[in-house]
């Protein structure tokens, strides 16, 4: 019986390691993130280490998965109701593909990076800002920009592909808008989140 109730509890913490449950509102980042400290925390940390913003970072997030840890692509439809495959790879916060989360785990020696670890997405997040302006030429305040690399890759985004496609272009002002919100809010509760900054030590 007692190993039955540690395994529980082990099986128990490796699913909240393994991400939170996406917050009720998206639109206030202060109450995102005054729920999900953490979360703060490694905002910051891809801040400092990358450049991006916690405000740009969390408007990718938003338009990519919601903050849900656990997204995919809707699966097609063969016949219009039989599940089928997906149109991609891309799964966690970032919505990231296999083979650019490789390229990233290669890059920063993090093998263990999980896709579904809200820090390890915001880390990628920031990763791939941070390359968008060493190969697209991307200011790291451009949220537009960043995000249309983001989505077209950056080969797609130096062709400029993206201005095939109206609904990425609308898709792109409203990361934008997101970030500029989510920065005026920023400002606002700043102080009240970086109570007991020991932990940034």
């Amino acid at each position: 019986m007692r190993l039955f109730r540690t395994s529980i509890l082990a099986l128990s913490l490796f699913a909240v390691g393994c991400g939170h449950a996406p917050p009720e509102q998206t639109a206030d980042a202060c109450l995102i993130l005054e729920d999900n400290r953490s979360w703060w925390r490694a905002l910051q940390r891809s801040e400092r280490r990358w450049g991006i913003s916690p405000a740009i970072q969390l408007a990718i997030l938003k338009r990519e998965s919601s903050f849900n840890a656990h997204a995919r692509p809707a699966r097609r439809r063969l016949l219009g109701f039989i599940p089928g495959s997906r149109p991609s790879s891309a799964y966690g916060y970032a919505q990231a593909l296999d083979g650019t989360w490789d390229e990233f785990q290669e890059a920063t020696g993090q093998r263990f990076a999980d896709r579904d670890s809200f820090e390890d997405a915001v880390d990628f997040v920031g990763w791939y800002g941070h390359l968008s302006g060493q190969r697209s030429g991307i200011a790291p305040t451009d949220a537009r920009a960043l995000y249309l690399a983001y989505h077209q890759g950056h080969g797609g985004y130096n062709r400029g592909t993206y201005r095939q496609h109206a609904w990425l272009m609308r898709a792109a002002d409203t990361v934008a808008q997101d970030a500029a919100r989510y920065q005026s809010q920023l400002d606002r509760c700043e102080r009240r989140l970086n109570r007991g900054r020991f932990w940034l030590l």
